[in-house]
């Protein structure tokens, strides 16, 4: 068989060790997704093309892998902007590629021509595409260069058409575009058609193989570290804070929860790091981080900008020395210029670190115990409030009831407002990346395309899916894709019939509810439709037993969505973001 453009692609993602591609198909794409099959690449139909993009990014953060979406023309590739710009903003490593008109027919009508590029070039890296049969292996080589190097983020490789089928089935189809007889114009246009193919299939597909330059990773260490241990010997009061820019060499963690063990750091840990150290490490702190930051003489922030949740550079005090490591420039003079500023990688600089630092030091032991009884405090009030027994369940009842249940190899995917916000301060992942929201941009949507990526990496894994009603909505079409694929996980709806982050200040400050109402809808039965199966839970007593039940259909390949009908918390009053 002649090789096509979708088979080049399909070798090129398998030298890249691409297991999976994510899709929603399309006449455009077709040739990829067979070039892919053939190279013995799972291939996922999804049910959006948003839910997709989103089960790459979650590949892409748990392996460090590009994850891979291909979405067909037009409005395949619209559908994708949102997912895009949450791996933009999550620094995630994702390829998307998009079919598109052929290339002799761009600019004159063609269906589902648009301006993709252009539409896509502020929530992505880079675009590329495809203009001859020279293009592809470099294309994509530096495309998948490009997601990982760097600030890591989403590209997009746009593939025409008449790129991806084989080269003599192209000719056949532009010389039976001519047809109309021996007439001058007919001449031309033939002429005019073979040139332009001639040029498309320049280079042999042959006589192209592979080949792709390791990723540009900023270092970190030399004098910044040595500057940065005088800086903790002077500290009593220092503070770790570690985003998820800190977790993009997922094989590392180990290392890396190792070398935080060292430095002896009182630590935080946010988005993608949750987990790093365990369920119960005595360095990392859960709760009243804002007055841990106020206290602290010295915060070293790595991987993360001091954007809205830092309050824009406020939460720290005055008089607080920061260090801040970030393989974004921009983002490490975010609303606030550091004491130490370094560009490079938060990981390989804390390894640097600890492999110098003599360890923790005793003056901090006493810091380190008020954090802790804090934190102890909190958890107690938690579980006071957590006992106020309700009709519809406490949610704070039910969310305890699910941590006493989850097992040591548990992954929680987070897609909601409130209830999936509540559920971070209960819940605590087990192990490093087991814990996957949207991240800073809060996308709601993420789900079930999270929970396909995640059980994708870790079959073996308990993956629950905590969804709010409201972001349940967005991809509960999705347990088709999952009862198709044999994707056994645990979706729990936290089913309080509203929008309630949202109607919890719109009703204190503006006296009214609109808009945000909803129902105590069936969503059990809707998973039922589409091939899973569907619990109801009514009582916070009954969770264990029926997350038993659940998790164990789901070890068989079979997804289980649990309808938990809870009732109005004000646990996160005031917690709206500006």
């Amino acid at each position: 068989m002649a090789l096509s453009g979708g088979d080049i692609i399909g070798g090129i993602l398998k030298d890249r060790e691409i297991r999976w591609v994510f899709t929603l198909c399309g006449g455009h794409i077709s040739p990829i997704l067979t070039g892919a099959e053939r190279q013995g690449i799972r291939v996922i139909d999804m049910r959006h093309e948003a839910a997709a993009v989103f089960a790459a990014d979650a590949t892409a953060r748990l392996t460090g892998l590009p994850g891979v979406a291909a979405v067909t023309a037009g409005p395949g590739v619209t559908n994708t902007v949102t997912a895009l710009k949450n791996a933009q903003m999550a620094q995630s490593p994702v390829v998307v590629l998009g079919g598109a008109a052929a290339t002799v027919l761009r600019g004159r009508g063609s269906l589902q021509d648009i301006d993709q590029r252009g539409l896509l070039r502020s929530v992505v890296k880079r675009t590329f595409t495809l203009r001859r049969s020279c293009d592809i292996v470099p294309v994509m080589e530096h495309a998948f260069d490009t997601a990982v190097s760097g600030v890591p983020g989403p590209v997009f490789v746009e593939c025409p058409i008449d790129m991806l089928y084989e080269e003599a089935l192209v000719r056949r189809w532009y010389g039976a575009a001519t047809v109309g007889g021996g007439t001058l114009r007919s001449r031309l246009l033939q002429w005019y058609l073979n040139r332009h193919v001639d040029r498309m299939y320049s280079c042999d597909f042959e006589a192209v193989t592979p080949g792709h330059a390791p990723p540009r990773i900023p270092g970190a260490g030399g004098a910044s570290v040595v500057r940065a241990l005088k800086m903790m010997g002077r500290s009593r009061r220092p503070l770790l804070v570690m985003g998820s820019q800190s977790m993009l060499a997922p094989r590392e963690a180990p290392r890396l929860a190792a070398a935080v063990e060292r430095l002896g750091m009182p630590v935080y840990l946010a988005g993608m790091a949750r987990g790093l150290l365990g369920r119960d490490h005595p360095l990392q702190m859960r709760h009243r981080r804002r007055e841990a930051l106020r206290e602290a003489d010295l915060l070293l922030l790595a991987g993360m900008p001091m954007d809205f949740r830092l309050d824009y550079g406020r939460a720290a005090g005055p008089e607080t020395e920061i260090i801040a490591v970030n393989r974004s420039p921009r983002d490490l003079y975010l609303n606030r210029h550091p004491r130490l500023a370094v560009h490079g990688d938060p990981g390989l600089f804390l390894h640097a670190l600890a492999g110098t630092s003599a360890g923790p030091a005793a003056a901090w032991q006493p810091w380190i115990g008020t954090l802790r009884d804090r934190d102890r405090e909190r958890d107690d009030e938690i579980l006071s409030a957590a006992k106020k027994r309700r009709r519809p369940m406490n949610p704070l009842d039910l969310l305890v009831r699910v941590e006493q249940s989850l097992g040591e190899r548990a992954v929680i995917v987070a897609d909601g407002g409130d209830f999936a916000a509540t559920a971070s301060y209960i819940l605590r992942p087990r192990s490093p990346l087991s814990w996957l929201d949207p991240g800073p941009y809060g996308t709601l949507g993420v789900g079930a395309g999270f929970a396909v990526g995640a059980k994708l990496c870790r079959p073996d894994a308990e993956v629950l899916l905590l969804y709010g009603d409201g972001a349940a909505g967005y991809s509960l079409q999705e347990f088709d894709t999952l009862a198709r694929h044999g994707l056994g996980i645990v979706a729990l709806v936290g089913n309080d019939a509203s929008w309630s982050q949202i109607a919890r200040d719109q009703m204190e400050f503006l006296g009214s509810d609109i808009a945000t109402r909803l129902a105590y809808s069936d969503y059990d039965s809707v998973a039922e439709g589409f091939g899973g199966r569907g619990f109801i839970l009514r009582d916070a007593g009954s969770a264990p037993r029926i997350l038993r039940s659940a998790f164990r259909l789901a070890a068989k390949g079979i997804p289980v969505l649990v309808n938990a009908l809870i009732g109005h918390s004000d646990f996160r009053k005031g917690s709206i973001s500006m």
